[in-house]
Formats: C-alpha cells, sequence, structure tokens
C-alpha cells in the first residue's frame, strides 16, 4: 500500500522512496536549474533497504515516487544462524524468520529485542535494542 506520491524535487536526504518495486532511502538529490527550454533535473542517489544495493537515477524534476507505508515494529530473537533470524512479535506473538545485515551478527543474541520494518509485506530487521 502506498502512502503518497512524491515529485523527485521533493525527494530529500533520508526520504524513502519505491524504485523499480522496491523500497530505497534517499541518500543525496543534486536539483538542476530550469533552462530557458526545458524543466529541472534531479539526480537522486539511493541505497536499498533490505540489500544495501546503490542505485543512482537522472530523471525530470517532475517525476513522480510512491512514498511506502513502512510499519514499524518489534520482536524478540527466538534463535539466529545463517544470516536468518527467528523473531517472536511482541504484539501478535507471531514467529517470522527475517534475514539479518551482516553489521548486526555481533550484537544479533538469543531473546534480545529487535526493531524490523515491514514494508510493503516485506520484512528487515534494521537495529538491535
Amino acid at each position: 500500500m502506498v502512502l503518497k506520491l512524491i515529485n523527485a524535487t521533493e525527494a530529500r536526504t533520508g526520504v524513502n522512496i519505491m524504485i523499480d518495486g522496491e523500497a530505497y532511502t534517499v541518500r543525496s538529490n543534486d536539483i538542476s536549474k530550469t533552462g530557458k527550454h526545458g524543466a529541472s533535473k534531479c539526480r537522486i542517489e539511493a541505497i536499498s533497504i533490505f540489500d544495501g544495493k546503490k542505485k543512482v537515477l537522472a530523471v525530470p524534476g517532475h517525476e513522480r515516487f510512491e512514498v511506502p507505508l513502512i510499519e514499524k515494529k518489534k520482536g524478540q530473537v527466538l534463535s539466529f544462524a545463517d544470516g536468518k533470524a527467528s523473531i517472536m512479535d511482541m504484539e501478535s506473538f507471531e514467529t517470522l524468520e527475517i534475514v539479518y545485515p551482516t553489521e548486526l551478527s555481533d550484537e544479533m543474541g538469543e531473546e534480545k529485542q529487535v526493531e524490523y520494518w515491514d514494508i510493503e509485506g516485506r520484512k528487515a530487521i534494521r537495529r538491535v535494542m
């Protein structure tokens, strides 16, 4: 479910947008001035929320991007191994299997609480609390 639509010129640093059906966080947005016969251009640099891949886009300033609905939830780690963690949601008590980033592997432990994001049906662990 899309929260809203924004123009490329409104995509500021830290804003989450959908590019090719995947959620990205904007790192920078360089906006060129309008010319005598043309519209403004935006060079957007974004990082994927799920796999950390970088994407650079050059689009017209009036290009529209979807802003995804992000639900931030808390869970408790039941077990973890091989880059996957079994998490129990703290509100609904359902058990989820979620891939966690490698930079969190040192902090990850059983019975620790984590914050995970539910973005358009996909889930990602963002931090250990």
